[in-house]
């Protein structure tokens, strides 16, 4: 099985820090950010890691190399500078990704969601569900949530008052899910989610533990103190 995980943000919160910086190379507790991810996903048992960038993507290429330093091969999926939003840029990697499902990471967040669990979920996955993902509790940054986990374990996309989570940007997705999406055109993640959410295709779970969105310099330095403290 394979992850991809998601580098190819601009960064616009974290500026200056990220004019001459990607985001997943900004330092956390002497790692770049993005190499947390890596450890965690070898420690998981996965071995095959797809990287997307674009802005100043060629640095995260020049810092991880083929990913033999974190025990893991690493295939690039550049993309045009201004990038391709989420689902564009999992469209245009899927030559790289395969047939069978695959689990997907967003860069810029830190957390100890369980990847080698993710791995087992994604080699049972049902044939009639094409996503699985990861919700937490809402941040301060974000009250109201993405979308509503039943207790069935069905995500559905109408969230009303306060029971809504939001995505971790963790989520497990078969490639046929993004068939619809032309190579190298831009395309959002939500619609596509929900989308199938409509036809009652897509399952979660909630994440209780640490999970952090590092995106401002407030919470980059949130992230150096938790990583510190893994170390």
């Amino acid at each position: 099985m394979k992850a991809m995980i998601l580098a190819a943000g601009r960064g616009e919160r974290m500026r200056p820090l990220t004019d001459t910086t990607p985001k997943p190379l900004l330092d956390v507790a002497g790692k770049p950010l993005i190499g947390w991810h890596l450890c965690r996903l070898k420690q998981a048992g996965f071995t095959e890691v797809v990287i997307n960038h674009a802005w100043l993507g060629r640095q995260i290429e020049d810092v991880l190399g083929d990913g033999s330093s974190y025990g893991v091969n690493i295939a690039y999926s550049p993309e045009p500078e201004g990038g391709l939003e989420t689902a564009g840029g999992i469209a245009r990697a899927l030559p790289l990704l395969g047939d069978a499902p695959f689990l997907v990471v967003n860069g810029d967040v830190l957390t100890d969601i369980d990847f080698a669990a993710a791995h087992r979920k994604a080699l049972l996955l049902p044939e009639h569900i094409s996503a699985h993902l990861w919700l937490v509790e809402n941040p301060p940054h974000h009250p109201n949530g993405d979308f509503l986990l039943l207790p069935d374990g069905s995500v559905q996309s109408e969230v009303s008052g306060d029971n809504g989570l939001t995505f971790s940007g963790v989520g497990i997705y078969r490639p046929e899910m993004f068939g619809g999406i032309e190579a190298g055109s831009a395309a959002k993640l939500a619609p596509v989610l929900r989308g199938e959410m409509r036809q009652n295709r897509v399952s979660g779970q909630k994440h209780t533990g640490l999970w952090l969105d590092v995106g401002t310099v407030d919470r980059l330095k949130e992230a150096q103190a938790v990583a510190g403290a893994w170390k």
